[in-house]
């Protein structure tokens, strides 16, 4: 017998071999029908694979992230068996879950796959699932793999097989299909109810340039068509609110193969949109206590050494630039910290200067491969809302309580009212991999766990998701269409205080090491750009807009009368354009839809007289007339309830 812990720590004994699978029938015959797969003792697995000693197990379904990579997952093998069935001769390379979908990269030769041959493989797929073919999992030698895989001229599996360890390698079959793969898989392809192939994309072998390009497919499936459908929608709006799209449409950025790949260029438009959202943080950061500070954009090479970007972010780096002194070489900052790090060395700290907040928008550099490259989302040049805290151990939780309502006054500001915290602590049996030691790691694990409490906040902890220098907080925002997108991460550090000796006078007149907290509620400028874009489909918040107002005259003999309301309305901090060109002012309310502008103020006969604009609000209409006064008043009062609201919590 073995004894099975489940999630509520109740424990039930079963029979030696007992699967997943029977498990949850021995629970409720609903429940069989659900669960996807299964952990067991912190690994996921098969639900038919058999479980032999005493475990702790928690059963997925559809609505857990783990029900759905393995609905997937399995997905990606039954895309695979289809082109294996259509083009005989085809080679594969990995085709794994990801967090909407599934691909597989593949090889076809002289005959890459087209867009033009998704719907053949998705009608072979739909005809393989008829088939309700199981799907078996194999351990398999290193050397039987390799046989296998070398035999049928797959290049691209023995190589990762060679880098495999004897005894921990195993195959899934399906049909006639076999494929490497550590898993977890469905117990049968009849799970799979709705597949859609959505794109292809070049992608090179193992992300390196130097490799071949191999051809990604992409798909998605649910356990219904409906789901299937609902998805398919989104993607459509998803389209729409693409910020490459709109911020081509607001002249918000642009990129330039002359100035380099995934290096963004922020527009006139763009740069006040972002240079708005420094300006709020730095008032919220000042309420707090922070120090502003700025550091160069490059960096000797031992400091990234010393820190130790250089051992994990060489290869991710621009190359070394060399000075005409011997010896003397520089990079491009990848991380703002090491500068940081070297504030706090600069002078004497004793326990009264704790805590001390630097904060910096500080421009960092990753040599990221030019097929990862994705508008301003994955770039090879952004701007980080970096902060470091150097705090006392016992200053942590409080410390982790301000930055967790700065996160949150940034994101009622631009309502992401939809959001997810995750505490991400050591693996719980293996501590070998962590810097620091076990009393201030569970110092610092309490304190995270007390200020989520503290704060409300209902927080799923993930176990073994820690870095190795210390715990995180990170925030996962749902947009308005519901994907989801990390933003605001808060983590404990405790390998750069002492990589750089860091110190400070304690109350015993002894000297201690600082803990350093990280903190980005933006993350990085760039990629929150790009998410505020899609979530608000580039209608921004008033007091955030470039532009708040744009006056329409509906003719040219009212053009000097816009041109007056323009100048009150700057005079008073409002932001106005004025459309005066030739065209009868239907077409130009329709041209300022798109633009995407708050208010449009009509101006004719009427309102000269009277000194008025006719309001038109996005998305809504008409308002009626106001007085000049009247709307600025309205305008600024709007703007600056908005911007000191967090003054009052």
């Amino acid at each position: 017998m073995v004894k099975i812990t489940f999630p509520d720590n109740s424990v039930r004994e079963y029979a030696d071999g007992i699967t997943g699978l029977q498990i949850a029938e021995s629970i409720s015959s609903r429940l069989a029908q659900e669960v996807l797969s299964i952990s067991v003792n912190g690994q996921v697995w098969d639900l038919s694979r058999p479980i032999t000693t005493d475990a702790s197990i928690k059963l997925f379904k559809w609505d857990d992230e783990e029900g759905k990579h393995t609905y997937w997952h399995s997905t990606a093998h039954l895309l695979a068996e289809a082109l294996q069935s259509l083009f005989p001769n085809i080679k594969f390379g990995i085709g794994p879950a990801i967090e909407s979908g599934f691909y597989y990269d593949v090889d076809n030769g002289e005959n890459p796959i087209k867009e033009s041959d998704l719907p053949a493989i998705e009608a072979k797929m739909t005809e393989l699932l008829a088939k309700k073919e199981d799907i078996v999992r194999m351990d398999i030698s290193k050397k039987e793999a390799l046989d296998m895989f070398g035999e049928r001229n797959e290049t691209y599996k023995t190589e990762l097989i060679s880098e495999l360890e004897d005894g921990n390698i195993t195959i899934y079959k399906q049909g006639d299909f076999i494929d490497l793969c550590r898993g977890p898989h469905l117990p049968n392809t009849s799970y799979i109810k709705a597949v859609k192939l959505l794109s292809v994309a070049g992608a090179y072998w193992r992300g390196n340039e130097k490799n071949k390009q191999l051809t990604r497919i992409y798909g998605i499936s649910f356990p219904k068509k409906k789901m299937l459908d609902e998805h398919l929608l989104l993607l459509e709006e998803a389209k729409k609110r693409d910020h490459r799209k709109i911020g081509k449409e607001l002249d918000l950025f642009m990129f330039s193969d002359m100035v380099g790949k995934g290096l963004p260029i922020w527009l006139p438009k763009g740069t006040a949109l972002r240079l708005r959202l420094e300006d709020y943080l730095k008032k919220i950061q000042k309420h707090y206590g922070y120090l502003q500070v700025m550091t160069p954009h490059i960096g000797n090479k031992q400091l990234y050494v010393t820190s130790g970007h250089w051992d994990h972010y060489g290869k991710d780096s621009f190359q070394p630039i060399t000075t005409p002194e011997e010896g003397e070489v520089y990079l491009l900052k990848p991380m703002n910290c090491p500068h940081h790090c070297m504030i706090f060395k600069n002078s004497p700290r004793s326990y009264k200067d704790l805590p001390m907040r630097v904060a910096e928008f500080g421009t960092v550099y990753r040599y990221e491969q030019s097929g990862e490259l994705h508008g301003l989302t994955r770039v090879r040049s952004f701007t980080q809302d970096d902060a470091h805290i150097f705090c006392r151990p016992d200053q942590v939780k409080e410390e982790f309580v301000k930055v967790m309502e700065i996160i949150n006054i940034i994101f009622t500001a631009l309502d992401f009212k939809n959001y997810e915290v995750q505490i991400s602590l050591r693996d719980k049996n293996n501590h070998e991999k962590y810097v620091g030691s076990d009393e201030v790691w569970e110092k610092a694990e309490n304190a995270i766990i007390e200020a989520c409490q503290e704060k409300g906040l209902q927080a799923k902890v993930e176990y073994g998701e820690a870095a190795f220098y210390g715990p995180k907080l990170d925030f996962m925002v749902k947009d308005a269409i519901g994907r989801r997108w990390q933003l605001g991460t808060i983590q404990v550090d405790y390998n750069l205080p002492e990589r750089f000796q860091l110190e400070y006078m304690g109350t015993d007149n002894q000297k201690h090491r600082p803990v350093m907290i990280h903190r980005a509620p933006f993350g990085s400028m760039e990629r929150f750009v790009a998410v505020l874009i899609e979530h608000t489909g580039g209608k921004f918040p008033l007091w955030l807009t470039p532009e708040q107002a744009v006056i329409l005259p509906i003719s040219e003999k009212f053009n000097d009368y816009a041109n007056k309301v323009a100048q009150y309305l700057e005079e008073n901090d409002i932001r106005v354009t004025v459309d005066d060109r030739n065209e009868k002012i239907g077409r130009k309310i329709r041209d300022n839809e798109v633009k995407r502008i708050p208010y449009m103020l009509i101006v004719g006969e009427k309102e000269a007289e009277n000194n008025e604009v006719s309001v038109r609000k996005q998305g809504e209409g008409d308002m009626g007339s106001l007085k000049i006064e009247d709307f600025a008043t309205k305008i600024t009062s709007e703007v600056e309830t908005m911007m000191n609201s967090w003054r009052k919590k």
